[in-house]
């Protein structure tokens, strides 16, 4: 309990800028670790270039008269 004490001691101007400061730093982890998480992949934009091509594979195909 050393440490809460010290914190204690500390101005009221102090004690909010800390605060302040292990929060702004939680809240920016947080988002990075959310957009490397989130982005690591974009799955739907693979598989609409998939369909995109297979859709231009089958219009270019000759259709044959029956």
């Amino acid at each position: 309990m050393a440490g809460i004490s010290g914190f204690r001691s500390l101005a009221p101007k102090t004690k909010n800028l800390v605060v302040a400061g292990g929060l702004t730093a939680f809240v920016f982890g947080v988002y990075f670790y959310t957009m490397r998480a989130v982005g690591g992949t974009d799955e739907l934009q693979v598989a609409i270039d998939k369909f995109e091509q297979q859709k231009t594979k089958k219009e270019a195909e000759p259709s044959l008269p029956s």
